[in-house]
């Protein structure tokens, strides 16, 4: 009977410690906590960034700009061949409306009938004149004949009526000389208007022929063989297609790109920008083509910012040169281009799940066992971070914070002393300001001070004491604040990278 309670007795401790091994808390959690390891060897500082193909070099297909010269300001496309056609130098390309055209070689037509006739009047008007003149000369010579026969018929005339036909015979002479005159003006006069008409003829019938001429280049064809790549309008626009009106002042219908050297063009934010110098080495990928692995360079950097279309931020365009040639490379595909800014030789870095900050100012990890540790960040890229201080190569980091560590600080590092955040470092008493903040120094929500005020607190420094009587802040005991590291962590001093 005792062997057998012995026995039983010994079953249950069995069960026990089973039981404790298996509902364990703290061994449930670690089993579920996901660890890295960090890690010591090469370490690239990068900025990644989406991007669109296009070519370095293209040819523009154009309308007829001249258009502009006869008063036509917008031309609609009535037919456009398929982007991607390969074309052959000459082959069409698209086709103009010509409505307009028509309508102004109408008016046109009409002006030149108008000159024509003008022309005409001022030839006949032209002759009649100078036909009337010429016949005045001639009567005045008549007249002079006659008058000098009538003079030597009358020398036995009384000496009076002598003197009266040489007075009659030297005046018709006179008209004549400033009939001459006139005559030479009429004829300069009447070469001017001709002149004159010619011309005005001459610019009406060479601009309706121009516009006659215009006609054929409403069809647009290709200057040279390739594949035609739609554009976009004027002044950064939509995409030119069927239906689309272009511009005279920019009359880019579509063109044909040299897919032999292939740049992207991407848009970096403000923060990231300073990083970015020609020269430097891209990693690309295709997302048309996910196997493909292509490289490239910087070639260049815009000097000036332009809005981000979909947020406040600055973004500069950064173009980036392919190093490949490949046939399935198309114009307008988008790239994912990762940028190598820097290489870092022999660091240690570990992922950015493990970074969380501490009083937003105090960076730190979770080593296995449970230990909050200080770290300094150094360089980081989308997916890790260097660690210059606190870390070393093999020790192996939470990836989330445990729900044990409620109440537990980071141990810090001395050499920091000095460098953090003054809000950490100072005494909250000094901090107040006549401001609401936690025992920490970080403002207080301001459900908290709803809550403070209705249980007293009449002022910031009241509701400070009423927090450290209640233990509230991180300092007095809470569960640190944390979470993965991103952008905006704050790197105990050091400039986030």
């Amino acid at each position: 009977m005792r062997n057998k309670l012995i026995i039983f007795s010994i079953a249950i401790i069995a069960v026990i410690i089973v039981a404790v091994q298996v509902f364990n808390p703290a061994k449930a959690e670690e089993s579920a906590v996901l660890f890295a390891e960090a890690e010591r060897g090469e370490f690239t500082v990068e900025v990644t960034t989406t991007g669109e193909l296009s070519a370095e070099r293209s040819t523009k297909i154009i309308g007829p700009a001249a258009a502009r010269d006869f008063g036509i300001r917008q031309m609609t496309i009535q037919r456009l061949v398929e982007e991607g056609t390969q074309v052959s130098e000459g082959e069409f390309v698209a086709q103009l409306d010509p409505g307009e055209l028509y309508d102004k070689i109408q008016a046109e037509k009409d002006r030149l009938t108008a000159e024509i006739a003008e022309y005409d009047n001022a030839k006949i008007d032209t002759a009649l004149t100078l036909s009337g003149e010429r016949d005045k000369l001639i009567n005045l010579d008549y007249n002079i004949e006659e008058k000098k026969l009538q003079l030597e018929q009358s020398q036995y005339e009384p000496p009076a009526t002598i003197k009266k036909y040489e007075n009659e015979l030297e005046k018709l002479k006179r008209d004549k000389v400033r009939a001459n005159e006139n005559y030479v003006l009429k004829i300069q006069q009447a070469k001017s208007k001709l002149i004159e008409a010619t011309s005005d003829l001459k610019r009406v019938r060479d601009r309706y022929d121009r516009m006659n001429n215009l006609i054929s280049d409403f069809t647009i064809t290709a200057p040279q063989s390739g594949m035609v790549i739609y554009t976009k309008g004027g002044f950064g626009g939509d995409r030119v297609v069927e239906g689309s009106q272009i511009n005279v002042w920019s009359p880019d219908v579509a063109e044909l790109p040299d897919l032999s050297s292939m740049i992207s063009t991407t848009f970096i934010n403000e923060v990231d920008i300073r990083k970015v110098k020609p020269g430097q080495p891209v990693e690309m990928g295709l997302d048309a083509f996910p196997e493909k692995k292509l490289t490239g360079k910087v070639m260049r950097v815009a000097r000036v910012g332009q809005q981000n279309p979909n947020s406040d931020a600055k973004v500069f365009e950064v173009v980036v040169r392919l190093n490949e040639r490949d046939s399935d490379l198309r114009p307008a595909m988008t790239t994912s281009n990762i940028i190598v800014t820097e290489r870092l030789e022999d660091v240690v870095f570990v992922p950015l799940e493990c970074l969380h900050v501490y009083n937003d100012s105090i960076n730190y990890v979770v080593k296995k066992g449970g230990i909050l540790q200080e770290v300094k960040v150094s360089k980081t890229n989308s997916n890790e971070a260097v660690i210059d201080l606190g870390v070393e190569a093999g020790d192996m980091l939470y990836m989330s914070l445990p729900e044990s560590l409620d109440g537990k600080e980071p141990n810090l590092i001395p050499e920091l002393n000095g460098t953090r955040m003054q809000k950490y470092e100072a005494a909250p008493e000094q901090l107040l300001n006549e401001e609401w903040l936690m025992p920490d120094g970080s403002p207080m929500n301001q459900r908290i001070i709803d809550v403070l005020k209705q249980r007293g607190a009449k002022t910031p420094a009241e509701g400070l004491e009423m927090m450290k009587s209640f233990g509230g802040g991180n300092r007095g005991g809470g569960r640190p604040r944390g979470g993965a590291a991103t952008s905006g962590a704050a790197t105990s001093g050091q400039p986030s990278n």
